[in-house]
């Protein structure tokens, strides 16, 4: 157990919480008790099942998907048109580009210049988040007193922050392809079960702070939200861009809203896959040597088989993903602004040896 957890739950139960700090005994998620309606915490919870769990669910999909074809996704072998993405992505790697032992990346781009211009965008002060409200699935509370006239109170949270919920950035070590992950690392070996020794989150502890450019689709197409048949592509991020009147650079945090929340409201089942951003995007990504990706849906499954069709700009290119984004607001605050250009900020844990962190990020107009 890691040492600031087990502190935590000592001083629990040194004022009270026995609970918490019971010998022998985890426990389970709040929503999974309720779910099985027995209106009790169920005896056992070990965060490894529950990873093994996810990952069996994901096998069983993958191999009801190639037992019935006909009701799988349509695929596309690699590449789209006349293009070869998986050549694409090899051609044009960033890796060695800042260093063999580089662990940075793209944001490596955002030089302190870079800041500096980003900064000279705030004329109005104006602050928009750009995170869902986030609600672990484990969030256990210690009420203390300390006697009369006083009190205090602790939460303990436990979650798991990647998959399509929850509001985070992504490190350079959190996914790769036969290729290996940034860099060439072997996953293999840089990743245990201690956490990643290679391009993990504590590289953009100095924060993540640059001009921000929104790309907001549905206002483009006059639609609520992307659909699954007319994914993102990288020509209309430029045409969305040139309309808007705003410019992508070197350094620039892209931001593409594609109507998330409406997308949620619509009842799709997601049984023909999931929409949002065609493989080509990642060439435009590529194109304009952006920093960071933020979106609120993410790779279009149904364009590409590759396994990461456009998550690939992380390991490949070295971009910072902000995944599961809250862009609706934003998006609302640019077109009252009439810019969809502002200063950026994205400031991750340092948490050591991460994968990626939770992250609250700030548009400021």
């Amino acid at each position: 157990m890691a040492s600031s957890r087990r502190r935590f739950l000592m001083h629990a139960a040194a004022m009270g919480g026995t609970a918490l700090a019971q010998p022998g005994r985890t426990w389970a998620a709040a929503g999974e008790s309720a779910a099985a309606g027995t209106g009790t915490v169920p005896e056992r919870f070990s965060p490894p099942e529950f990873l093994a769990r996810q990952a069996a669910r994901a096998r069983r999909a993958a191999a009801a998907a190639a037992a019935h074809p006909a009701a799988a996704p349509s695929a596309v072998v690699q590449s789209s048109g006349d293009v070869d993405y998986a050549a694409m992505y090899r051609d044009r790697r960033n890796w060695g580009r800042w260093g063999d032992r580089d662990q940075v990346g793209a944001i490596n781009l955002i030089t302190p210049e870079k800041r500096a211009a980003a900064a000279g965008l705030v004329r109005t002060g104006r602050t928009v988040s750009l995170s869902r409200v986030f609600e672990p699935p484990q969030h256990f509370i210690q009420k203390s007193s300390l006697g009369p006239g006083g009190g205090y109170v602790m939460d303990y949270l436990g979650f798991i922050y990647h998959g399509s919920t929850v509001t985070h950035v992504d490190a350079l070590c959190h996914i790769w392809d036969d290729d290996g992950m940034w860099q060439g690392h072997d996953p293999d070996v840089e990743i245990t079960t201690q956490g990643a020794q290679f391009g993990d989150i504590t590289h953009w502890s100095g924060g993540i702070i640059t001009k921000g450019v929104l790309i907001d689709v549905p206002r483009h197409r006059g639609a609520p939200h992307v659909g699954i048949d007319e994914p993102v592509r990288g020509d209309e991020l430029e045409a969305i861009a040139r309309d808007q009147g705003a410019t992508v650079e070197p350094g620039d945090a892209l931001l593409v809203h594609s109507g998330w929340g409406a997308y949620m409201a619509s009842g799709d089942d997601g049984s023909r896959g999931r929409p949002g951003l065609h493989p080509s995007c990642a060439e435009f990504i590529r194109d304009h040597d952006v920093a960071l990706l933020g979106w609120d849906l993410m790779d279009a499954r149904a364009s590409s088989d590759l396994p990461w069709p456009v998550h690939g700009v992380l390991f490949h290119f070295g971009v910072a993903l902000l995944d599961n984004a809250l862009l609706e607001p934003v998006a609302a605050a640019c077109a009252d602004e009439g810019r969809w250009e502002f200063m950026f900020q994205a400031l991750p844990l340092r948490v050591a040896r991460g994968t990626g962190s939770p992250v609250n990020p700030i548009a400021m107009f």
